[in-house]
């Protein structure tokens, strides 16, 4: 048989075509002669399967020195949970582009992030191209038993299903790319228009449930296969789906009403529907369910030290729901991730051996705000515990005993850092505050604890070359693995862990979230309460009428909504999920639009170190919502409309 070579036109919601349909994008791989190669065999056509996996946009990029510059995924570097130093800012005197989008820097010419185009960021719809071209001829290897060619195939689809996803969520209406085009199609074929984000999310729905039906509930293999989808992975990206659309910017929105494609069809439907939340709660439980019944389970710390305080427990508790190595919290983590790198740009020098300036880059700096949204020790936010100092909470005090594994007996610290929940612990590190990790690979013992040292020219601070600070004075010690160890001699040595793309509290408070929207009030608090057990805290009813000035907040629709928004940006901080969740909530302007602020990395004591400094005044418009389509895509192809405001 003549083996020919393959092309066909890439249909991207944008045509990619210059002037005539003579110009075609070759789909072919690189290093790949044709595509009959690429599945001649089953080992073949598992390396083509792995590289729709590589596809999936990576929080992270694979440069140590520079993780916000993250091609395709602004959800970590382009919000407002951490802010990046002086020295990491900028590339040859230009803003990053997250930074660009965080300061109202987004534009039409070249998108920042994108993944619609080829920008600066990953082009989603040839990954769906390729999974297209999987599906297409995975019936061609000689070697590729039935069960496994099944199995492929579901993951295929997963896969295409989570790309169409990606992009509803940054772009809303998309083109649905059910095949590749064939070569001989007219311009009209290629011409694509978007479809509206009902239709998506139906189809989105309908390859994951085609999914589900073949997926193992476990990998087969765990020491090649980790990582790879499974019917538990699948049935937690639905209840996602579904609840980001049922959430305002989808379900309802009356900015959107006028929001339609050339035929006058409406692209997203503004009037709300009760029923999208009902459909988001089902697919929440069933969820649950499925993952509950192989095993996975919140996270508790399998061997405690003999030492450990219950307040380091939990603290180890939370922690290592992130960074412990495939942990039994986990449902989907992404393995490709250089989490090695983040943990050198979220941990500060803790050790007085200069050596440990390797592995301590702390530029992956928390902001203010951040510190100021975790509960105080009563389970309620700051601003409404009737015992927190909040309007003095920048004042100097004294940290007394009762501040024990949190915060250095006798430091001088503000009122913001103490009496706090232990989620707070756990997930930021501070001037003066406890740092376990391991020493020299002896262990974690808790008499052993770092303090964090970082005032100006301390070994926190910026006292050495390069970029290697925390602007802010804060740190995500929640990314760093506690058994990262310093040995005797070289840098510091990184346990590396998947990072997490959805996990079971994640996944817990979304369908909280939808009962509570389904008007299951007590039920929805029950699940919010999983959480907060495992981080030490009482259930919301009595910690609100024990402790907050509104009392009665959680048994209303209302009030309990805005507690579990609450307990999601505290319970997933710096996971990704604060930056689509404003947005999906319709949130972000509010946010967004604050300064961001820090403490006074330049002060060498108590008084000039503990000012509050700000860095940044963010801008957010309406039109940031959905990111724009860039302009000479929407010249190309006169069927696509611009998302509102661009």
């Amino acid at each position: 048989m003549k083996i020919k070579r393959i092309k066909l036109i890439l249909v991207v919601g944008l045509l990619l075509v210059s002037q005539s349909c003579k110009e075609f994008v070759d789909v072919v791989p690189d290093n790949i002669a044709v595509i009959e190669d690429a599945f001649a065999t089953r080992a073949s056509a598992e390396r083509f399967l792995a590289s729709l996996y590589n596809q999936i946009p990576n929080m992270l990029s694979n440069g140590a020195r520079n993780p916000a510059n993250s091609p395709g995924n602004p959800s970590l570097s382009a919000g407002d949970e951490v802010w990046l130093n002086e020295g990491i800012r900028t590339n040859a005197g230009v803003a990053l582009p997250a930074v660009q989008i965080i300061t109202g820097g987004q534009n039409v010419l070249d998108p920042h992030l994108s993944t619609w185009g080829n920008n600066d960021g990953n082009n989603l719809f040839i990954a769906i191209r390729d999974c297209n071209i999987f599906l297409e001829n995975i019936d061609l290897p000689f070697d590729l038993p039935e069960q496994e060619k099944t199995l492929w195939i579901a993951e295929a689809k997963f896969l295409k299903a989570y790309f169409h996803f990606f992009l509803m969520r940054m772009y809303g209406p998309v083109p649905i790319v059910r095949e590749n085009v064939d070569v001989a199609s007219g311009l009209d074929d290629v011409r694509v228009s978007r479809d509206p984000v009902d239709e998506v999310t139906d189809y989105i729905v309908e390859l994951l449930d085609e999914a589900i039906a073949d997926l193992p509930v476990v990998v087969q293999d765990i020491e090649a296969e980790l990582g790879r989808v499974t019917k538990p992975v699948a049935a937690a990206m639905k209840a996602r789906v579904l609840v980001t659309a049922a959430s305002p910017l989808f379900n309802g929105n009356p900015d959107y009403a006028n929001f339609q494609n050339e035929d006058g069809a409406m692209l997203i439907n503004a009037t709300f529907d009760p029923e999208k939340w009902v459909r988001a709660k089902d697919a929440c439980a069933a969820a649950i369910e499925v993952a509950h019944g192989v095993g996975i389970e919140l996270y508790t710390t399998l061997t405690p030290q003999p030492d450990w305080s219950d307040r380091t427990r939990i603290k180890m508790d939370i922690r290592g729901s992130i960074t412990e190595p495939w942990n039994q919290e986990l449902i989907w983590g992404n393995s490709n991730e250089n989490t090695g790198s983040l943990q050198a740009a979220s941990r500060p020098k803790l050790d007085p051996r200069s050596r440990l300036s390797t592995g301590a880059n702390a530029f992956w700096a928390p902001t203010m705000r951040i510190a100021e949204m975790f509960y105080s020790e009563n389970g309620v936010p700051i601003d409404e515990d009737v015992n927190y100092n909040f309007d003095g909470r920048f004042d100097i005090v004294v940290a007394d005993a009762d501040q024990a594994n949190y915060v250095e007996s006798g430091f001088e610290a503000p009122v913001l850092h103490l009496d706090r929940e232990p989620r707070f612990y756990a997930s930021l590190g501070f001037d003066g505050g406890v740092w376990l990790e391991d020493q020299d690979g002896g262990g974690l013992s808790e008499s052993g604890a770092h303090i964090v040292r970082a005032k100006l020219g301390q070994r926190a601070s910026n006292n050495g070359p390069g970029s290697s600070w925390s602007e802010t004075g804060y740190f995500a010690k929640k990314l760093s693995n506690p058994r990262n160890f310093l040995p005797s001699q070289g840098g510091l040595s990184t346990i590396r862990y998947p990072f997490p793309i959805i996990r079971l509290a994640d996944l817990y408070l979304l369908y909280a979230e939808a009962l509570n929207e389904t008007g299951e009030i007590a039920e929805a608090q029950s699940w919010i309460n999983r959480i907060r057990t495992r981080a030490g805290l009482q259930g919301v009813v009595e910690s609100w009428s024990n402790f907050s000035s509104n009392p009665s907040k959680p048994t209303t629709q209302e009030g309990l909504r805005e507690i579990i928004q609450q307990e999601r940006m505290i319970e997933l901080v710096f996971e990704g999920q604060r930056f689509w969740d404003l947005r999906r909530w319709k949130r972000a302007a509010e946010f967004m639009n604050r300064d961001i602020r820090g403490w006074n990395r330049f002060g060498d004591d108590t008084e000039q170190y503990y000012k509050v400094i700000t860095f940044a005044s963010p801008r957010f418009l309406n039109r940031d919502y959905l990111w724009p389509i860039a302009e000479e895509d929407i010249i190309r192809n006169p069927n696509l409309v611009q998302n509102p405001g661009w």
